[in-house]
């Protein structure tokens, strides 16, 4: 009982608050010529005088700019204002006062000759109007003073000609008159050209229209801040609230605008769980919000939609790409408004969005439902066949590749997920769209959004067009198959393979949550299989043990540019090795999907700003190139946006990112995925992928395994060590130490390692006593080998090293041996052969 009385009392407050919206406001037009619209003046919606006096009257009017540039009163002049589309709109507004401002184009001799009916005319338009059913109050407004004869406007004629006629037709009728000529008078400096006022001259008649409207002084009208309308702040943000075609606006302006002036756009509740909102201000998002809650997403709340669009657009060059924002009700609007608008959107943010009105006619409250018939003009009987649902119009958003996001409570009581956001996401997903999903457990209509924003406000930003013009995607091949797992058999392995930045928490975290949020109802396996310092080579061996015996991928990303690089890999070995894994992989299974990864660190940076790609990427493209998989240089896009200063190495993170530069090498992923998963891909069926019949390099590392050190004879002063730990201080990585080691500490220490394959080495820790190694395969001369790298002084640092890697494939010994000098410490974790 508690919480229906708690639900009447929402509804109750709702409804009312939903009348108090609703009100409607004085409707003005402005009618005129060039001077009403606002020719010469750098943004006429805000800065023309129509728009100086709805930002002056501010909320409760609606003013509307009905000038046309040119136009003249004389139905027989060259350019006759009532001949007009737009004189046919001004009567369809209905508007309740009505200001007229013609005159000036009449006084050219070519309009002028027919002067003698200036007076017909003007009595004629007044007709007109005053028998409208609004009944407008009606202006006449004194033509300013032409300054200079330009276009052959001339200021005896509208002094002596146009003027009289005015006042005189005024006094008839009983009209108030606005004396705009001597306003503008003793201003001839307020003029761009002799004809047009600027935007000092337009502020001079907006402030005579308010006192003459209102009866007050106007006040101070700025008319060089970003937007129109009241400014104030809104949680430390400048703030702009106006009037735009009868509804309220707000813009919300970011402090530092982000590259190609990007911005989201409510529909409904400005101000009401704002998290994402306030996020994406702080990234250089504008937030702007146009009052269109009670419309139910109709088709005039769509043309009203895309006016404030086009002013957007047109004369504060916001993106044309807007991301929609829909909360509740504000759903309809935007899937709707988007079905309608596919080009203009980047992407959808719905949170716990009506979808389907059809549910309300039987659920809920009854004024809403009603509301809704009486905005569509449906009766309860033919509403059964509505069809303007998000639901029934998710086609062209599809087609379009428009990426959506749903936030919803998986026990909301007013707006059901099930009956709702789920039905719209499986026809969403079945028609090829790519939708995420994140609901929240035991969370009922409200709250909405998020407490921690960052998922959603990730997903907008690397949808926008021009964050995306910086990411380096190649595609080849597909990510078909891994998509088919995923969403139709609702089984899912994906397998990270690399070195300590798909280790750390990062990345990788960022793409498990997103996969789970594209298919919420899929189990997924993640195989972490990520080891600080490790490149393709010891990648290539331990495929097999750190991924395949977990679980066969149907997805794998793999990373190794940048430890190939740091540990000095030439490029057979950065090439045997990337191959090894890629050949291995698409062996064991041809219908194992593949992304390949190259991350940035210091050295690529100075390469990559002199438009040089690192060899090590090149490299490594090479096999992508021979095996058809896809690829992302994150490399080249993070050293762009450092080039246009997005951020700096430090504010990225280094070569080991912060969590926010984790968010670039997660953003394009997903953009990767939303490339590959959309269209037509439902409808696909799994397919193997094609093997090459030759490889790059015949040597590659192809079948590397491990082989246990337990098989190694003859062991002279080697010993296995199951629960190793240093016995010279140093630091360890996981997965070397506290595991079984082959070790050794003196000079002459050997063993024999008998094997069937092509390559043989030895996967160490290779720490502050590491030794020379005397190595002979099948009584071979010996060969040396030093096994300290650069970071072994303070580090047991996970190291391949290959010994023989050209045999004949068979039956082979290898002799091991540690030679004499100051360091004679091995720990060999285990024996790796390419079979």
């Amino acid at each position: 009982m508690k919480k229906k009385n708690t639900l009447l009392l929402f509804l109750c407050l709702f409804s009312l608050w939903a009348v108090a919206q609703e009100k409607k406001p004085v409707k003005i037009a402005c009618v005129g010529n060039s001077i009403t619209y606002g020719s010469g003046i750098k943004n006429q919606f805000q800065n023309s005088y129509p728009g100086l006096l709805s930002q002056l009257l501010g909320e409760g009017y609606d003013v509307r700019n009905f000038g046309i540039s040119a136009r003249v009163l004389l139905n027989k002049g060259d350019h006759p204002y009532m001949h007009e589309q737009k004189f046919r709109d001004l009567l369809a507004f209905q508007p309740d006062i009505v200001t007229i401002k013609l005159g000036t184009n009449d006084s050219k001799p070519w309009n002028w000759r027919y002067g003698k009916d200036f007076k017909k005319d003007l009595t004629e338009m007044l007709d007109i109007l005053q028998e409208l059913p609004s009944k407008p109050k009606i202006y006449l407004c004194l033509p300013v003073p032409a300054v200079k004869r330009n276009f052959g406007i001339n200021d005896s004629v509208i002094t002596n000609g146009i003027i009289p006629v005015i006042r005189s037709v005024a006094k008839k009728r009983h009209l108030s008159v606005v004396d705009l000529y001597a306003l503008l008078k003793p201003y001839p400096d307020y003029y761009t050209d002799g004809i047009h006022p600027n935007e000092q001259g337009a502020a001079l008649i907006a402030g005579e229209l308010y006192r003459t409207l209102t009866g007050n002084e106007a006040p101070a009208i700025v008319t060089d801040q970003p937007f129109p309308g009241k400014k104030s702040q809104w949680e430390g943000f400048d703030r702009y609230d106006f009037i735009c075609n009868a509804r309220r606006a707000i813009v919300v302006a970011p402090r530092k605008v982000a590259e190609g002036r990007p911005w989201i756009w409510r529909p409904a509740f400005f101000g009401a769980f704002p998290s994402v909102d306030k996020a994406l201000l702080e990234k250089g998002f504008h937030v702007a919000y146009y009052d269109l809650t009670h419309l139910y997403g109709s088709p005039r709340a769509q043309r009203l939609g895309t006016d404030f669009y086009e002013v957007m657009r047109r004369y504060y060059r916001l993106s044309p790409k807007v991301t929609l924002e829909g909360f509740s009700r504000g759903g309809l609007f935007a899937f709707n408004w988007a079905a309608n608008n596919p080009d203009k959107v980047a992407c959808i943010y719905v949170d716990a969005p009506v979808c389907d009105m059809l549910y309300f006619s039987e659920n809920w409250e009854r004024d809403f439902w009603r509301g809704f018939l009486a905005e569509w003009g449906l009766t309860e009987e033919n509403a059964k066949d509505f069809k303007g649902n998000p639901i029934d119009n998710l086609a062209p958003l599809a087609a379009a590749g428009i990426p959506v996001m749903g936030v919803c409570g998986d026990s909301d009581k007013i707006v059901p997920y099930e009956k709702h956001m789920k039905i719209a996401a499986e026809r969403y997903r079945a028609l090829g769209g790519n939708v995420e999903i994140i609901l929240k457990p035991g969370c009922d209509h409200h709250p909405h959004s998020l407490d921690n924003a960052e998922p959603v406000v990730d997903f907008i930003i690397r949808n926008q067009p021009d964050y995306q013009k910086k990411q380096v995607i190649h595609q080849r091949g597909s990510l078909t198959n891994s998509y088919l797992k995923f969403a139709k058999e609702k089984k899912g392995c994906v397998a990270f393979l690399g070195g300590s930045i798909t280790e750390m928490r990062g990345w990788r975290n960022m793409i498990q949550e997103d996969l789970k949020q594209c298919f919420p109802e899929t189990e997924f396996t993640f195989i972490d299989a990520g080891i600080p310092s490790t490149g393709s080579t010891p990648h290539a061996f331990r495929f097999e043990n750190d991924v395949l015996q977990k679980g066969m991928p149907d997805l794998l990303f793999v990373e190794a540019a940048v430890n190939d690089d740091t540990n000095g890999f030439d490029y057979i070995r950065q090439t045997r090795g990337m191959e090894g894994i890629i050949r291995h992989a698409r062996t064991v299974s041809p219908e194992m999907d593949i992304v390949m990864l190259h991350f940035i660190y210091d050295p690529f940076i100075p390469l990559l700003d002199k438009g040089i790609q690192p060899q090590v990427i090149m490299n490594h493209e090479s096999v992508a190139n021979h095996y058809y998989v896809s690829s992302i240089n994150l490399a080249e896009e993070v050293a762009q946006r450092m080039r246009d200063g997005e951020f700096d190495w430090k504010e990225f993170g280094g070569t080991h990112p912060a969590w926010n530069g984790h968010t670039y090498y997660a953003a394009a992923i997903n953009r990767l995925f939303d490339l590959e998963w959309s269209g037509d891909v439902v409808k696909k069926t799994v397919r193997a992928h094609e093997v090459p019949e030759k490889p790059i390099d015949s040597y590659s590392y192809d079948k590397g395994v491990f082989a246990d050190i337990r098989s190694a004879k003859q062991l002279n002063g080697w010993k296995v060590v199951d629960d190793w730990t240093p016995t010279v201080k140093g630091n360890t990585r996981k997965g070397f130490v506290h595991v079984p080691m082959l070790v050794a500490d003196r000079a002459g220490a050997s063993l024999s390692f008998s094997f069937e394959g092509r390559a043989v080495g030895i996967f160490c820790a290779a720490g502050p006593q590491a030794c020379v190694l005397e190595y002979s395969v099948d009584g071979a001369p010996f060969k040396k080998l030093d096994t300290f790298t650069d970071w072994s002084r303070n580090l047991y640092i996970p190291w391949v090293y290959m010994l023989e890697t050209e045999l004949v494939s068979g039956r082979h010994t290898l002799r091991l041996r540690i030679a004499k000098g100051e360091r004679t410490g091995c720990q060999i974790r285990n024996f790796v052969v390419n079979q």
